[in-house]
């Protein structure tokens, strides 16, 4: 597992109004895109012994994923979240005290992270979070925090807390207004935010309007999405996430990357649910932006 890319939290099936489901969960959707990528991240984090979980492990298998990092869990269930959908916007209930909830620290594989990538759910129970603190203090790993604020599972001083390890921050405007006092525009709120804890970029998410990276140095790189026809939007945000990861382990200049991942997080938004099991789908990508590694 040398220099990997680490994905931390919550794996989990989506469920939908249509009685369809999917595996999900902003790390698992984040680790699932940057496999097809090329980038073969270790996902750390934890099934129930149930067919669900075993329905996450066959994925990733046949995906071609390590499950090296996959914990199996016999007294919890593997996570589940009903999403409904309201003119193609999700909103989610979170079901409480399953498998991802327990990571263990004591069943990591032996690793050396080239990026380490956790959200904020996956602190909300203090076994994940004592995992989290474990992986994160054994490694001087740069740490991407993508902020997902999923009431009622989150605190103001626990987020900020996990900020303190963080090198890069994504977030949308709603959750900076939440997380920075301070009145004014949200793009002065993201160099606050920078300046408070010491990081090289926000990036922040505006859905239909876009989104902006705002570096330490003040620079802002700004994208506008293209128009599709939405089927609905659950893991537009990981799918951003996982190109801006991947622009960041390639050393692409902001204003590509930025651009490169608002392409790819419109392109997911046109299809039901947060992972494409169509490696075609992602080809078209590393097509235009060269070879996978690169």
């Amino acid at each position: 597992m040398t220099q990997t890319p680490v994905i931390f939290g919550e794996v989990l099936f989506d469920q939908f109004p249509d009685g369809s489901s999917v595996p999900g969960g902003a790390p698992f959707n984040v680790a699932w895109h940057l496999q097809a990528f090329g980038r073969s991240p270790l996902l750390i984090s934890r099934i129930g012994e149930d067919e669900l979980g075993r329905r996450i492990q066959d994925a990733m298998k046949d995906w071609g994923m390590t499950t090296a990092g996959l914990q199996r869990d016999p007294d919890h269930p593997t996570g589940t979240v009903s999403v409904s959908l309201k003119e193609g916007e999700p909103s989610f209930e979170i079901v409480p005290n399953q498998a991802y909830d327990h990571i263990s620290a004591a069943e990591f594989p032996d690793l050396s992270p080239s990026l380490i990538y956790h959200g904020s759910l996956a602190v909300r129970h203090p076994d994940s979070a004592a995992a989290l603190e474990a992986l994160l203090s054994r490694s001087p790993s740069p740490v991407f925090v993508d902020v997902n604020l999923r009431a009622p599972w989150w605190k103001v001083g626990t987020i900020v807390s996990l900020l303190e390890h963080a090198r890069w921050v994504k977030l949308n405007a709603e959750e900076i207004d939440l997380l920075v006092e301070q009145s004014g525009p949200t793009v002065e709120k993201a160099r606050y935010l920078i300046e408070r804890q010491d990081l090289d970029m926000v990036i922040l998410t505006f859905g239909a309007e876009g989104a902006a990276c705002i570096e330490a140095d003040g620079a802002v790189q700004r994208v506008h999405p293209r128009k599709v026809e939405v089927v609905d939007t659950v893991g537009a945000g990981d799918a951003f996430a996982s190109v801006i990861i991947l622009g960041l382990l390639n050393q692409w200049p902001t204003n590509i990357m930025i651009a490169r991942a608002q392409a790819f997080a419109s392109a997911v938004v046109s299809n039901r649910g947060a992972t494409i099991h169509d490696q075609d789908f992602y080809l078209s990508f590393i097509q235009q932006w060269g070879r996978k590694s690169s």
